[in-house]
Parts: C-alpha cells; sequence; structure tokens
C-alpha cells in the first residue's frame, strides 16, 4: 500500500491514537492523552481508548466484573468531544473482543473494532490520518488502514505486562516495531534494546509534564482529608498496581517510620488490608486528576517505590517530573531513566536504603531546593512534546 505524506502545507493530516488507557476511567495524565491533548491544538484528533491486551479471566486478573463493567459504560458513551476548549479532540470506545492468544480470534476482533474506527472516522471527516499507536495489540486493525504515516508510540514493554499473553504480545509489537515509519521511545534502555529493529526510524521522546497544572498550591488550597492526616507526610499517588508497586517497602516505611504519616493516593489492585495495622498510613484511593497537585503539595516527601523487574527496567514514570514540578524532595528506587536525575532524586538500591534516605530527606528537604527542582523540568511541557511528535510524523514517509 503507498501511503501519502501529509497534505498541503499548513493544513496537516488528522491523528488518529490507539491508547493504551480509557480516557473515561484511567488517569488522565497518561502520555497518550496529554500528547494528543498538544496536538489537537493544531490538528484534528480522535482517541481510541485501548482495546487491551487480553480478556480479564477469574482467577488470572483482578476486579473482573468490575473491570468488564466500566468498559462496557465507556463503549456506551460512543464519540464524545470532552474538552470543550479544543474542539478538535474527540474520544471514541469501540467494543474490543480481547482474545489475542488465537490468531482466527484475532482477525475477527481487529474486523470489528477496525470497522468502528473507520465509521467514526468517516462521520468525523477524517482521512489519512497520521496514525499513533500505543496499545500493540492495534497492529492487527491499523495494519490494512490508509494513512499518512504510522507512529509507534513505545511507552513500555507491553509484552512484559503480567496479564498478558507474552508470546502473542511480543509477536504484535515486532511487527509494529518493523512496520512503523518512526518508533518513539521514553526510554533510553528500550531504544537501545530495540535499534537493530528501528535503526533510523527511532527517537528518543521522553515524557512531559503540565507545568501549568503541576504547580505548588498554598496551603488553604489543600483537600480537608489530607490536612487532617498529621505531618510529616510521605506520599504516593498514581496507580497502586502491585507489579509496578513495591508494597513490603511500603510496610517496611510504615514500620520503621512511624512518625511520620503514610499518604497513599490511587486506585488499588492489591490487598490493602495489610496496612489496617499502621495508624499512620493513610490511603485515601483516587482522586481526580485536576486535585492531584493539591495533594501532591501537602506532601513533605514523595516516594517512587518500584518493583525491580523488566516493566520497571523500561519505564520512565509521569510521576518523575510532576513530583519535581511540585518542587518536591523524591526517594526512588532505582531504574534506568533517572540517570539525569540524580542530582535532585535520592536514589535507594536496597530496603535498608530507601527507608535511611526517606528519614534523611524529611531532616533536610533533599538535595536542591523546591524552586531549582521545579525550573529543572520546566522545558518538558506536554506542548514540546507534541511538537517533537508533530515534527516527525509529518515528515515524508518511506514508500
Amino acid at each position: 500500500m503507498r501511503r501519502r505524506p501529509a497534505s498541503h502545507p499548513g493544513a496537516g493530516p488528522d491523528y488518529v491514537c490507539f491508547a493504551a488507557q480509557d480516557w473515561w476511567y484511567h488517569n488522565q495524565a497518561h502520555s497518550d492523552f496529554q500528547l494528543m491533548r498538544s496536538v489537537a491544538r493544531e490538528r484534528k484528533v480522535l482517541v481510541v481508548n485501548s482495546i487491551g491486551m487480553r480478556m480479564p479471566r477469574p482467577g488470572v486478573s483482578t476486579h473482573v466484573t468490575r473491570r468488564l463493567a466500566r468498559k462496557l459504560r465507556s463503549v456506551a458513551r460512543l464519540v464524545r468531544r470532552p474538552l470543550p476548549d479544543l474542539p478538535g479532540f474527540h474520544v471514541v470506545s469501540p467494543l474490543p473482543l480481547p482474545f489475542y492468544g488465537s490468531e482466527r480470534a484475532r482477525r475477527w476482533g481487529a474486523l470489528a473494532v477496525r470497522a468502528q474506527v473507520r465509521a467514526t472516522m468517516w462521520w468525523l471527516g477524517m482521512r489519512d490520518p497520521v496514525v499513533v499507536v500505543t496499545v500493540p495489540t492495534a497492529w492487527d486493525v491499523v495494519r490494512p488502514m490508509r494513512r499518512s504515516s504510522l507512529v509507534f508510540n513505545r511507552s513500555d514493554r507491553h509484552s512484559a505486562f503480567p496479564e498478558a499473553d507474552t508470546r502473542s504480545i511480543a509477536a504484535l509489537e515486532n511487527q509494529l516495531l518493523q512496520n512503523a515509519d518512526h518508533v518513539l521511545y521514553v526510554s533510553r534502555a528500550l531504544m537501545q534494546e530495540e535499534e537493530p529493529h528501528t535503526g533510523p526510524r527511532r527517537h528518543f521522546l521522553d515524557h512531559g509534564v503540565d507545568v501549568g497544572h503541576f504547580r505548588r498550591r498554598p496551603h488553604e488550597e489543600w483537600p480537608a482529608d489530607i490536612r487532617d492526616v498529621p505531618g510529616p507526610r510521605i506520599g504516593f499517588y498514581g496507580a497502586l498496581d502491585d507489579f509496578v508497586v513495591d508494597f513490603d517497602l511500603l510496610e517496611r516505611l510504615a514500620a520503621e517510620l512511624p512518625e511520620a504519616s503514610l499518604v497513599l493516593i490511587g486506585d488499588a489492585n492489591h490487598p490493602m488490608g495489610r496496612f489496617d495495622r499502621y495508624p499512620n498510613v493513610h490511603w485515601l484511593g483516587p482522586r481526580p486528576y485536576e486535585s492531584i497537585p493539591a495533594y501532591g503539595s501537602a506532601f513533605d516527601v514523595a516516594v517512587m517505590p518500584w518493583q525491580d523487574n523488566t516493566w520497571i527496567a523500561h519505564a520512565n514514570p509521569i510521576k518523575l517530573k510532576e513530583y519535581l514540578a511540585l518542587g518536591l524532595p523524591v526517594v526512588s528506587t532505582d531504574f534506568a531513566e533517572l540517570a539525569d536525575y540524580r542530582d535532585r532524586v535520592r536514589v535507594a538500591h536496597t530496603p535498608d536504603d530507601f527507608v535511611a534516605a526517606v528519614r534523611r530527606t524529611l531532616a533536610d528537604g533533599g538535595p536542591s531546593t523546591p524552586e531549582a527542582r521545579r525550573r529543572s523540568v520546566l522545558g518538558c511541557s506536554w506542548d514540546s512534546r507534541a511538537s517533537t511528535l508533530i515534527e516527525r510524523a509529518e515528515v515524508p514517509t518511506r514508500i
């Protein structure tokens, strides 16, 4: 299939993004949404909510009924323009058939999703878009689609996701690596590993941060529930998933620093009852994206207690730049993308080191200053990342 370059100068192509999350129930701070919101300032955008990587199954997946129900509610929303100030930003939730372990089922599932996406594109007047793929299961959907270019947003190694069919997802990732016109990375380690597959088509994009949103809020703007938590406060916000968060390490913090409050904000797939015996642990549950900076402003130390696994080894948590934009001192377990942040983040290699680093940071406020920490990420806006994406995606593509 001949792929045409972008249309006449000044207009630019439309964008269709197959996201790895769902706009209606996942954190809207995810990179797919942030990038596409910025792209929508200049282009018409359709975000296709995640079509998943595996059908949730009892005994394998967590919260199966809840997950199926929320996906059906998402599908029922059809096509929406959720942001009044961005009329070119659209979201659709196709009904997926996520049986990716079977080639025949994958084929039928891709056909069904593609028909729904094409119908939406027709309704929106979109032709030959730039197609941005984050979730690898979208490859079967986009393969025969007309497009001006195909961008693989390599934000994670999805085949390392615990619930994924590793062999099937890895095969889809490889197809995208081979066929994408551009492969954008947020992990230098992953980019280096995959260089033999991508060559000059690779580019390090990095994650961004909404620097206007993530600014420190005064005490009177802090939500009442966190103002009621006694200080000092050791804080974490985000998904409390047991394949990324080290809950044993969190429990060590609670046990060894009883004079401090451990504040956890986010949805959890891990039994949180293990913390019931610690009066200094405060799990507040999920909170809206709009209120997260006010909660984070109440932290005395922000932590990133990650598991030591393949997923984290190739990750670049957006949370890091958000914490720094808030001016917070950060203590983290080690991972590759911290290499450029060691002057302002305390990195721990063992549980003992982690507890000691948090204790030290509570005492001295951490390396650097709040103002310097914020300044260090002011150049990392999502608008700048989106500009790089547009620049890469709209160069003439290979035939």
